[in-house]
């Protein structure tokens, strides 16, 4: 069954290389760390909800909102299959109804804070910015190529867009939520300036990020996507 259906567009994406032993006490049950040529990612994700249905109906005034996420990867082994998906340390939103169905449904991490966002476009180049608000201003900002690109099999950018499940820990148990989307494009990247505490957004565990430059940076186009409705595992 189908929770939620929206477009998720213009996704900002910042990664770091972070040692994995920081992640592990927020790893949910019969998950482990997914890594990329030996390096454990964690993103900092910023993107545009558009047209947002809940159970195939729109909320008003819900249905046009900034997201910015901080998240990390794992996989799950079922049967021989893996399933790769990602975890969520904190998610930021705008509206408080939207951090209440998502805790409450979904038993995530989101929180209400004051946003804002630029989406430009002008001389063949695109200006991203998402800024969030805990007392004072965050932002992401990229400048990017205005040219959408295929995805590239096997590589950075495929691992980190390629995670169709949503994991979550709740004490002992773990529950998972399937996310449907076609792949991707991405646009070359020119420019990017980060403004981002993230002792004071996510934590002790993560500030050591303010001390790091991210590995990568990458635009990513986005495309209708549809969240089916979560289920426990463990």
């Amino acid at each position: 069954m189908n929770f939620l259906k929206a477009e998720w567009r213009k996704l900002a994406i910042i990664n770091y290389e972070i040692n994995p032993e920081i992640l592990e006490k927020y790893l949910p049950k019969g998950t482990e760390l997914d890594f990329y040529k030996g390096k454990c990612y964690v993103s900092v994700v910023g993107f545009m909800f558009l047209n947002t249905k809940l159970l195939g109906l729109p909320i008003p005034f819900h249905r046009n909102f900034e997201e910015v996420n901080l998240r990390f990867y794992v996989k799950k082994k079922e049967g021989t299959e893996w399933k790769r998906g990602v975890v969520f340390i904190k998610e930021i939103v705008p509206k408080p109804a939207l951090s209440f169905v998502a805790n409450s449904f979904y038993k995530e991490h989101y929180e209400t804070m004051p946003m804002k966002n630029i989406l430009h476009e002008e001389n063949g180049e695109l200006l991203i910015k998402y800024s969030w608000k805990d007392k004072i201003w965050h932002s992401i900002e990229i400048t990017a190529e205005n040219q959408p690109l295929k995805m590239e099999a096997n590589s950075e950018f495929e691992f980190i867009t390629e995670h169709y499940y949503g994991f979550t820990k709740k004490e002992n148990k773990t529950s998972e939520y399937q996310v449907c989307h076609p792949k991707w494009d991405y646009y070359l990247i020119k420019n990017y300036q980060l403004e981002i505490d993230f002792q004071k957004v996510y934590g002790n565990d993560f500030e050591c990020l303010n001390h790091r430059k991210p590995i990568s940076v990458m635009l990513a186009e986005g495309s209708e996507v549809e969240v089916k409705t979560k289920k426990y595992v463990i």
